[in-house]
């Protein structure tokens, strides 16, 4: 028996357009079986969703996806089925958003440095919001008219990508500590889109692929349990290519959309 899945999905508790019911009712009416909410850094809505999941007979798995760091490589891993009262993961969450709101702080300033009339309230979009990111800065500069687009404020050499607010680095968790924290947790760690690591050589390339085993084997000793091998941006060479690797080093296969809204 096959399942129609979708284990990375984003809601408004971080950078998504949805709030956690609403998604679980546009999954169901799309026939899903099993979904997971995987939201940046925060658990918030994963228990409105499990709950949502109840009344439409959706699965829904608990989630969460966070950057790290190994080695200089930026390497994203989403968690599942763990206790989201963990008191080593509610401690590392809590210490992250401490350092997520001393970067917008620091971006803020930056940007109103740069003429840009900005102010905190104008990042936040929704009552009750308590997760502010990049993508809640590139609303606020479209709100008030500075870009045409979303795209603009991500383009090279412009605001959210000027060298002002590149310079303003916000440390990323080590990624051994990470799985380690995923597992103590009961939960079961995963590598995110991995065609997105760029430390590695180029997209599709000998040299990718050959550095991307090597990575992959040094993570599984690590603890990590899962490749996501099918994802929308993945080329038909890619996914083959994710899956036996996956495989190889007998891996779960998962599948998600990074859906956002």
């Amino acid at each position: 028996m096959s399942f129609k899945t979708d284990l990375h999905i984003h809601s408004w508790w971080s950078d998504g357009g949805l709030s956690p019911s609403e998604i679980v009712e546009r999954y169901a009416a799309e026939k899903y079986d099993i979904i997971s909410i995987t939201d940046h850094e925060v658990t918030d809505g994963i228990r409105e969703a499990m709950e949502a999941g109840k009344d439409k007979n959706i699965r829904v798995v608990p989630g969460i996806e966070l950057a790290t760091s190994y080695n200089g490589i930026e390497l994203h891993i989403l968690g599942y089925y763990f206790d989201s009262d963990n008191s080593r993961l509610v401690a590392k969450l809590e210490e992250l958003a401490a350092t997520r709101k001393n970067r917008n702080e620091k971006m803020l300033a930056v940007l109103q440095g740069m003429g840009i009339n900005i102010e905190k309230k104008d990042l936040i979009k929704r009552e009750g919001q308590t997760y502010i990111g990049k993508p809640d800065f590139a609303s606020a500069l479209l709100k008030k008219g500075y870009i045409n687009n979303i795209a603009e404020a991500f383009e090279n050499g412009r605001f959210l990508e000027s060298d002002e607010v590149r310079s303003i680095k916000r440390p990323k968790p080590d990624t051994e500590e990470i799985l380690e924290i995923i597992r103590e947790a009961g939960g079961l760690p995963v590598l995110a889109h991995p065609y997105r690591i760029k430390e590695i050589g180029k997209r599709e390339s000998e040299e990718f692929k050959s550095k991307f085993d090597i990575l992959l084997r040094e993570l599984r000793s690590m603890g990590l349990k899962g490749l996501e091998c099918i994802y929308p941006k993945h080329s038909d060479d890619e996914r083959l290519f994710f899956i036996d690797e996956a495989a190889r080093y007998h891996m779960h296969i998962t599948e998600g959309t990074d859906f956002h809204r």
